[in-house]
């Protein structure tokens, strides 16, 4: 079968027709993908921000389906279409019993276990995953299934970015109506925190991003302002009359933009940290503005979302209406062309590339 391999940090992918799987053992699934979406967090786990190890088959946004269940399998069965989570819900665990299953503790054990075959040597899938690949092998665990009359592209951009960007405004931000908002980079998981902020019920949403085309397309999905980064202070002096934005919501993972988040926020507002930054870069606070702040610092692992709850509500919006998935696809492109998606997304001409894994 095809997949995308990369060897090296800083190579492009290698797509390659003569890769296999691993035995499928008890509790696992074996998937057909048939779509997976291009996030930014590809490119940084193929620059090493997100540590995955080399060689491994990237990809972590996708959707398919249910070839055959392993042995103990039973919420899911062959033909079933299905959602793969990078961060499963085990139920079990006690980061999902006390309400905290984005933090799911088999995420590890998931992220090292490989399953995918090159040369006779195993590998192992960006966090457990590895959506670039025609078929995978994962935990049942890190399946959710979907209605069949929904489009896999559309349930694919579900696995990662919209959860993320719309839980971290719903669930993590928890933004109140009428309250002003400001989102840090316009790119698919800040898209779809603008639109958490809008079926949140925020009076007003400022869009931050350098590069200005996005600016139109952050409106679209319900900023009411757009500016680069220069031109914040002017916008929050507008919206705010200076005081600061209720909500924060950083969606790049860098010091500049974290620190910045920080900032743009009220005393007493909330900044969240969704976008994922480099293990050896620092932010530095005073420790009396800490204090005199007062103000709420929280990161976002994947939108603070139960897949078992979150990805069924998403899609439900979607049915309503009242989240717009189809308009954040910019490209649909075969797996063969996975470096030319990664090229897009980078120079910022696409919200999301859709790869066709399985058509």
């Amino acid at each position: 079968m095809k997949a995308a391999v990369l060897w090296d940090l800083n190579k492009e992918l290698d797509v390659r027709d003569d890769v296999s799987l691993t035995d499928l053992g008890p509790g696992e699934v074996h998937v057909k993908i048939v779509s997976s979406g291009v996030c930014h967090s590809d490119v940084s786990a193929q620059n090493g921000t997100i540590p995955s190890g080399t060689p491994c088959v990237l990809g972590h946004e996708g959707a398919g389906i249910v070839k055959e269940v392993g042995a103990g399998v039973t919420e899911v069965a062959a033909g079933d279409p299905v959602i793969l989570a990078f961060t499963p819900a085990c139920r079990t665990c006690k980061a999902c019993l006390r309400g905290q299953a984005n933090l799911c503790e088999t995420m590890l054990q998931m992220a090292i276990t490989p399953h995918f075959i090159v040369d006779g040597k195993q590998m192992g899938g960006m966090t457990g995953l590895g959506t670039f690949a025609e078929e995978m092998i994962i935990p049942e665990n890190a399946v959710v299934k979907v209605d069949p009359d929904i489009p896999l592209e559309i349930v694919s951009l579900v696995g990662c970015g919209v959860t993320t960007g719309v839980g971290a405004a719903i669930n993590t931000a928890a933004i109140s109506p009428g309250s002003s908002v400001a989102v840090i980079g316009c790119g698919g998981v800040g898209i779809s925190a603008i639109q958490g902020a809008r079926i949140a019920g925020a009076a007003e949403i400022v869009a931050v991003d350098p590069v200005e085309s996005k600016h139109d397309l952050a409106k679209n999905f319900g900023a009411t302002h757009a500016v680069k980064p220069d031109d914040i202070d002017g916008v929050k002096n507008d919206v705010t009359a200076g005081e600061g934005f209720d909500y924060v919501l950083e969606c790049v993972g860098h010091p500049a933009t974290i620190r910045q988040c920080y900032d743009l926020a009220r005393r007493g507002g909330t900044a969240v940290v969704v976008g994922v930054g480099r293990i050896t870069e620092e932010i530095t606070f005073n420790a009396f503005e800490l204090f005199y702040g007062d103000k709420t610092l929280k990161g976002s692992m994947y939108g603070g979302a139960n897949v078992r709850v979150d990805f069924p509500r998403l899609l439900r919006l979607w049915k309503a209406g009242k989240l717009d998935l189809e308009g954040m696809i910019t490209r649909r492109m075969p797996l063969e062309d996975v470096n030319e998606a990664f090229r897009a997304m980078q120079a910022g001409e696409v919200i999301r590339s859709v790869l066709e894994v399985g058509r």
